[in-house]
């Protein structure tokens, strides 16, 4: 597990490998988990993301999303469908 020097270090080394092994780069997964182990874990899914909650979406919402990600198949689909499918797009 790569370590910085002095107050560098990684202050959360699970968060930052779960965060490596979600795909956030080395520098990003750092950053949240230092964040994290300084103000709780909580507090930064707070303020962490531009967008609320897919579940707060309206399904039009929804569907204009996938549309903008270049996705194909969601015209049918039911609001927790479309969410399954934007969450692991």
């Amino acid at each position: 597990m790569p370590r910085g020097r002095g107050s560098n270090s990684l202050k959360d080394p699970e968060l930052y490998e779960e965060l490596r092994d979600d795909g956030a780069s080395k520098e990003k997964a750092a950053r949240i988990s230092n964040a994290a182990a300084r103000d709780g874990r909580k507090k930064v899914g707070e303020r962490g993301g531009e967008s609320g909650s897919y579940d707060d979406w309206t399904v039009p919402d929804l569907r204009k999303r996938a549309k903008e990600l270049g996705m194909t198949g969601y015209s049918g689909k039911k609001k927790s469908e479309l969410i399954g499918m934007l969450r692991n797009h």
